[in-house]
């Protein structure tokens, strides 16, 4: 019998080694992406500190539509953006979690990056 590779594992086993190299400081946070089957997740964190400056889901009550797609990762990357440009925080370490550079990770980081975030 065949045994599927568990990917979540493989996901965890890839951003333990991103994130032994990626660290957040006040000056530069680090934005991080969390994608569930139903929705996206992002915080901005100072590593420094153990402190989430910013978030944003597609989960919260002025969003609107499934949160699962890629125009949802869109429009959470730019409220991220928003959130951050009202606290000061032009720049960020972007951090995947894991995921591969692709579809609603991606969208995010463009979302975020349209925002006016510089990574």
């Amino acid at each position: 019998m065949v045994k599927r590779p568990d990917t979540n594992a493989q996901r965890l086993k890839r951003h333990k080694r991103v994130r032994a190299k990626i660290s957040g400081t006040p000056e530069r946070p680090r934005l991080n992406v969390f994608r569930s089957k139903q929705n996206i997740y992002a915080q901005i964190i100072d590593d420094v500190n153990g402190v989430t400056l910013v978030s944003a889901s597609s989960l919260e009550k002025d969003f609107e539509g499934f949160g699962g797609n890629i125009e949802a990762a869109h429009k959470v990357g730019k409220t991220v953006a928003e959130r951050a440009k009202a606290k000061g925080i032009d720049t960020v370490v972007f951090d995947r979690g894991g995921y591969l550079y692709h579809g609603r990770v991606k969208s995010l980081a463009e979302g975020a990056r349209e925002g006016g975030l510089e990574f």
